[in-house]
């Protein structure tokens, strides 16, 4: 007999995917009790808008050299276009059609197939390394040589060996500044959010999980065989961190800041579960930390489905802590004791629990009229942060946030990871190996 379907039932089931698919994260968290509340430092009221507020004048500018420019280099000279003290004075690839494609983005450019050309260059006070993984340590290397401003790119190498190497060569040039593209380091949201953690807000962590899926096959392709070779790189197990490192790192990094401690073990799982198309690198892994206290934070990725995206969650005995894009909220024990300036939000219940949303920078939004921006979940919105701080950083003669020290430990905890998830084993990690 056959079936007969339930047209009621289809209908709810469309309204349902049409909501999860268009619908927006603010809603959804509404609806799981999110809240918005603005923190302040020394207050509980909402400010009022300062007629008198003013931004702090940007920093001097600070004339940029790029080189790479894949999809990496591009996206970051839209940013440094955006920005109102970063000109782009010359940009560096080896391949002649990548020159050609950014000729309308920093079209008073010069342009160089050899990195060696943007390092001669005197105009040039920084460089950013936006190149494939691998190829980082020598123009890092003589960049520095050259006396350069450096931001590179995370992870900072794709060999321990590598990774020290730029680590040590960094330290040994106090005057000038290295920062790493750790992007959330930067990001006022995280620096916020970091602050109720470090507070115990959420009382001690117990565990944590941060995810990234994205269904697609990081393949890129080309009529010349040499170039796709050079185009796949990140497939290919001489010269990449696999997923764990070239995307994870950011989230992984956070995991340690958040712990207050660089993990002490990594076990890792990977499997080709979807891409079978000769590739040498899993399309899906798994990466579970351990750290001191006993906590653990779990790091998974794949990219044979998009499901559920990106995010992280941070468990503690008193309250939880959800990340995702730009945004954030606390959902709070029933257990839990009152803090005080939770009375001043509006809650709303869903099942059994209440979400309170933490908004960064709330005081200063408000003082220009605006709203956080909803969704501000590109890419970009980290970038300019990270490079704001960088030029800033370039003019106080002030240690990045994401110096060399946190760029190797952060790239050297995605080596081993990747590592692990090559082997599907087990790895300590000795406090020596963080050491530069």
């Amino acid at each position: 007999m056959q079936k007969t379907e339930n047209p009621s039932a289809n209908e709810n089931a469309v309204k349902r995917r049409d909501f999860l698919k268009g619908g927006s994260l603010a809603a959804f968290m509404a609806m799981m009790g999110g809240i918005e509340i603005t923190a302040q430092d020394k207050t509980l009221e909402v400010p009022k808008a300062d007629p008198n507020f003013k931004e702090k004048p940007p920093a001097p500018p600070v004339n940029f050299g790029v080189i790479g420019l894949g999809t990496w280099g591009k996206e970051l000279i839209g940013t440094l276009n955006r920005l109102p003290n970063a000109p782009i004075v010359a940009v560096c690839d080896n391949y002649e059609a990548s020159l050609r494609r950014v000729g309308d983005t920093a079209p008073k450019a010069s342009k160089h197939k050899d990195y060696k050309e943007v390092l001669d260059n005197k105009s040039v006070q920084a460089v950013i390394v936006a190149t494939p993984t691998h190829l980082h340590k020598e123009i890092v290397l003589a960049a520095l040589q050259a006396g350069k401003h450096v931001y590179c790119e995370a992870p900072l190498a794709h060999s321990e060996e590598d990774a020290r190497v730029i680590a040590l060569a960094a330290k040994n040039a106090p005057q000038l500044t290295f920062q790493v593209g750790l992007q959330n380091r930067g990001n006022p949201q995280h620096h916020h959010v970091f602050k109720f953690v470090r507070a115990e807000a959420c009382g001690k962590l117990a565990s944590g999980r941060g995810q990234w899926h994205k269904k697609q096959s990081w393949r890129r392709g080309s009529p010349n065989p040499e170039r796709e070779s050079a185009l796949n790189w990140r497939l290919q197990k001489g010269s990449t961190t696999g997923l764990v490192g070239e995307q994870g790192i950011h989230q992984i990094d956070i995991a340690s800041w958040y712990f207050n401690a660089l993990p002490v073990a990594v076990t890792g799982f990977g499997s080709i579960m979807h891409w079978r198309d000769g590739r040498e690198i899993p399309d899906t892994v798994s990466a579970v930390f351990e750290f001191p206290s006993g906590g653990r934070y779990t790091f998974e990725a794949t990219l044979a489905n998009s499901f559920d995206a990106n995010y992280d969650v941070f468990h503690g005995t008193d309250a939880a802590v959800m990340m995702r894009e730009q945004r954030a909220w606390m959902f709070k024990e029933v257990d839990s004791p009152l803090l005080g300036w939770e009375v001043y939000a509006r809650k709303e219940e869903f099942f059994q629990e209440t979400g309170i949303a933490l908004v960064a920078n709330a005081t200063k939004l408000l003082a220009q009229g605006k709203k956080p921006a909803e969704g501000a979940s590109d890419s970009d919105t980290t970038h300019n942060y990270a490079l704001q701080e960088f030029i800033q950083n370039i003019a106080d003669k002030k240690a990045p946030s994401a110096g060399y020290k946190e760029g190797f430990a952060a790239s050297m905890l995605v080596i081993k990871a990747h590592e692990a998830t090559m082997k599907n084993t087990r790895i300590e990690l000795k406090k020596e190996m963080f050491q530069i």
